[in-house]
């Protein structure tokens, strides 16, 4: 099975940590964000690995990686970087975000998940914004079920109807890949870089979320595969602190 990590960006918000790396080559005790990333998709049998790169992108270098550009990654976001990857999609994959770290047993739950689409939600997501400043509740992509349906995800989905977050990595099956590369293909023809598009103000600023949300509104299922815990974001310095101390410690 392939892999598709969504790897462009500046990673701002870590400061001084992405002065000369890309975000997921920041250390978290003596390894890469990445190195994490690759350990649970090796023991999941998950070795075609695509990498979409920006920032520094002679920086990011994985034996065996297949790469693919985001050359204006300073302008757009993750929908549209995923997609610079979309040769990739010809099949069964996962998506991930660059800057999340999870155990192998995540990984796992996700690809045996029964789902065409199949997004990780962590339900008890909360335990991560206790005491964590600098990324507010209101940052979280959290997700509306429905049974084992998904009904909405993205961060304008409020605390009181969420049942978890949505951390970041997804599985789809040739069908599930089929669907999300018809849709795309569909609304990126109808959307202009500078119109609105489900939540987005603008269509290149769009979230993958936002496209999960288009496919629900098309009739598209799309379902959840339920954890606590196992995984952690770094987006910010106190994250990045506080990965060190709790994750790798």
């Amino acid at each position: 099975m392939k892999a598709i990590i969504i790897a462009a960006g500046l990673g701002s918000r870590l400061e001084h940590y992405t002065d000369e790396r890309p975000k997921c080559m920041v250390d978290i005790g003596g390894r890469s964000i990445l190195s994490y990333q690759l350990e649970a998709f090796a023991k999941n049998d998950i070795d075609d690995i695509h990498i979409v790169r920006g920032y520094l992108a002679d920086k990011l270098v994985v034996d065996g990686a297949t790469y693919h550009e985001n050359s204006d990654y300073q302008s757009n976001n993750i929908l549209l970087s995923l997609f610079c990857a979309a040769s990739a999609m010809d099949g069964p994959f996962v998506s991930t975000y660059s800057d999340i770290v999870y155990t192998p047993q995540v990984v796992e739950q996700a690809v045996h998940s029964p789902h065409d689409i199949a997004l990780v939600v962590d339900r008890q997501w909360h335990l991560a914004y206790e005491g964590r400043e600098d990324h507010p509740p209101e940052q979280a992509e959290l997700a509306e079920v429905d049974g084992e349906r998904v009904l909405r995800v993205g961060k304008q989905v409020g605390p009181e109807n969420a049942v978890g977050e949505f951390i970041g990595l997804a599985r789809y099956t040739a069908e599930g890949a089929r669907q999300l590369r018809e849709v795309y293909a569909d609304v990126r023809a109808k959307y202009g870089d500078d119109e609105p598009f489900q939540a987005a103000a603008k269509f290149r600023k769009a979230y993958l979320t936002d496209l999960f949300c288009e496919l629900i509104d098309r009739g598209v299922d799309v379902g959840w595969v339920p954890i606590d815990g196992g995984w952690r974001e770094i987006d910010t310095v106190e994250d990045l602190h506080r990965v060190r101390d709790e994750w790798a410690g």
